[in-house]
This record gives C-alpha cells, structure tokens and sequence, in this order.
C-alpha cells in the first residue's frame, strides 16, 4: 500500500523550506525601508506568493500529478520539458546558493574553509535525499523542532538585544520592488509544491496547512534579516550569532536549516529531471543536482542573488498564470499534445510583460499585475479560439 504524508508532516516540509539562510540574507535589503515600510511590503508580497502557492499545491495535489506534470495539462508534452528543463536550472542553482550562503555561515561560526563546510552540507542533503520524503517524518519533526527554538533565541537577541533601530535610507530599494522580492521567494517554491502534496492524504488540507506555514516562517526570516539589520547594523548573521554567544547552536542552525530547505530543491529537480527524461530515476537525480550544487558553491561567489529571483518571477509567474486560468476558469486539459501552441504564446507575452513591469513601481510589486493580464490573454485567447481547438 502506497505511503501518503499527513497534513502535519506537510506542514513541517513546509517549515522547513522557510528556515532559510537565503530568506534572512534577503530580509536584510528591506532595511532601508525603515521598519513600517519594510513590515508592509513583506506582509504583502507573502499574502500574493503564498496564495499562488496554495493555488498550484491544489492543482497538483487534487489531480495527484508531479508539478511539472501538472503544468503539461496546460503546455502540452513539449511545453512541459521545457518548463521542466527551467525549474531544474532553477533548483540547480538554488542548491548552489543554499550550500554557499550556509558554508559561509557556518565558517563564520567555526572556521574550517568553505570548501569543507560546502562538503558536510552537501554530505548531509544526501542522506536527507536517500532517506526518502515518506521516511522522513521522525527526523524532520527532531531538527525542527531544535530550529524552532534556536530562531526564538536568534529573535530575542536581535530585537531586545539593546540595540537602537536605526532610520530609513534615503537611497534603498523602492517599495514596490521590496514587494516583488517578498512574492519572489514563495514564486519560488510554486514548480515544487505539487510534488509534495500530490503524496498527501489529504491534498487540498495539506496544501492550506503547507502555504500557512510557509507564510509565517518565511515572514519570519525576512523580519530576522531586516531587524538584524536595523537593530545590530550587521547583516552577517554569523557574526550576530557569535556575538549572541550562539557558537554551537548558532552552527546547527545554519547547516540544519541549510539541510532541509536544501533538499527540496533537489528532490524536486530530481522528480522535473523525471519529466524530461521518463526513464530517469528521480532519486539519482537529485544526488546529482547535489552533487553539481556542491562544486559549484565551493568554486563560484553567490553573494547577491535579486536578480536570479527576478527571473525565477519572469518565468514562471505568467507559467502558473496560464495553469489557473485552465485548471479553475477554462477546466482545459492539453496533456494529449505535443504543444499547445496558444498557451505557449501567452506564456511568452507574459514573460515580456513582467520584464517590462520591473521598469515601473507598482505598489503590489510586478507578478500579481503580469499574472492578471496573462489570465486575461488566457480567457480572450479561449473566447476568440474556442472552435478552434
């Protein structure tokens, strides 16, 4: 009998994904904002993500299909590779910065050279790979748990530490585009999420409980990144940690939350690996996404990653735009076909439009903006070209 994962277990996959190096060090550019500003654009930008989250979870939770599988109802067998081919790129080099920002970190921590601290990173997502998703449960409930409370400890430290917040930056990012970097990370996770919950028992609960949790934690990161920097002056969170006295702790913080955000970029390039190439073992995969992650993090500098995320946001914002338009508006299904040459067009305009959009500040950031023009490409395409398919 096939092992399905609970909405709890879910819940911690999803905790997991948001105790995130990557989502402090990019907390720490809100700083500039001031804290009202910066708290504003953060919550905002994580409502808009995350709700796009919960909505591409149910597609692929409901229809019990892989997340690239699901985008191939939309694209066709081609248009699905294709995408599938991107999110790998993607998560490959997710896997790289990951590895590379925890490496850091952890060699603040504990000088040993990065190279060794890449090493035991990428030693420790294998096993979390090799171990299975299903078998998870008990170790993933032990290490959360323990980052639960270390982050408590790193909150206490940076916001009644005694430090004084200081003012806003006259010359920092504007507000709207501190909105698109907070879509930007939940953007992120969207070619991922089905194939979490497509192994749920209960899909459409596990994917509400998946976005929930990811919301506040992910919030949560930003908000240690930006008070870090407003209330320490010091956006090295290694070094924060050091002078917390954090030594230890601080260590299993950053390789643990390193860990487990971490494997999900690689079992998910393992299992889109799988919808390019069908024989591929998905597990395999994953190990060598790991595996290229780790030499790339020991051999190239990740230090500013606004605009991989941005792209990340070009690609697949007008991607999951065309998904909900066919899935819940339109209930078109184009896995039969080689290419759906309509919905690939839409994609491509939609791509442009949010490169375009980032020329403008908008309040509400560029995605939720290019996502409502490409669903209405979507409805006027279908309109004008219903007798037609």
């Amino acid at each position: 009998m096939e092992k399905h994962t609970s909405v709890f277990e879910n819940g911690l996959i999803w905790f997991g994904a948001g105790v995130s190096l990557a989502e402090i060090l990019t907390g720490t550019y809100f700083a500039s904002l001031g804290f009202g500003k910066a708290m504003a654009a953060i919550i905002i930008g994580h409502i808009i993500g995350c709700t796009l989250l919960f909505l591409s979870g149910v597609i692929g939770g409901k229809s019990r299909l892989s997340a690239m599988e699901t985008v191939k109802s939309s694209f066709g067998e081609r248009g699905g590779r294709f995408f599938a081919f991107m999110n790998v790129l993607q998560l490959v080099g997710w896997t790289a910065i990951m590895i590379y920002d925890g490496a850091l970190a952890a060699n603040g921590i504990f000088a040993a050279g990065n190279a060794v601290w890449c090493a035991v990173i990428g030693a420790l997502i294998l096993v979390w790979i090799l171990v299975g998703i299903t078998n998870l449960g008990k170790i993933n409930t032990v290490a959360m748990a323990a980052l639960f409370i270390l982050t408590l400890i790193l909150c206490k430290v940076i916001f009644f530490g005694g430090g004084v917040m200081s003012d806003a930056a006259e010359d920092g990012m504007t507000f709207g585009a501190a909105v698109e970097l907070a879509v930007a990370m939940p953007l992120s996770w969207l070619p991922l999420i089905s194939d979490y919950t497509r192994e749920a028992e209960k899909p459409v609960r596990a994917t509400a409980a998946s976005a929930i949790v990811y919301f506040l934690v992910s919030c949560w990161m930003y908000i240690i990144g930006m008070g870090a920097a407003l209330f320490t002056g010091e956006s090295d969170i290694a070094l924060i940690m050091l002078k917390a006295g954090l030594g230890i702790a601080g260590l299993v913080i950053v390789i643990f939350s390193t860990v487990t955000t971490t494997f999900l970029d690689a079992y998910s390039a393992g299992i889109s690996g799988e919808s390019i190439i069908p024989k591929l073992n998905g597990k395999h995969a994953a190990v060598a996404v790991t595996v290229i992650g780790t030499v790339a993090a020991m051999l190239f500098p990740m230090d500013d990653i606004t605009d991989f995320l941005y792209l990340i946001g070009s690609v697949f914002a007008p991607m999951i735009a065309v998904q909900l338009a066919d899935y819940f508006i339109l209930h078109r299904d184009r896995r039969g076909a080689a290419l759906d040459v309509r919905n690939a067009v839409i994609w491509a305009i939609g791509f442009v439009v949010y490169r375009l959009l980032m020329q403008l500040d908008l309040p509400v950031g560029n995605t939720l903006p290019d996502m409502l023009i490409t669903i209405a490409l979507c409805l006027i395409a279908n309109a004008v070209l219903k007798n037609k398919d």
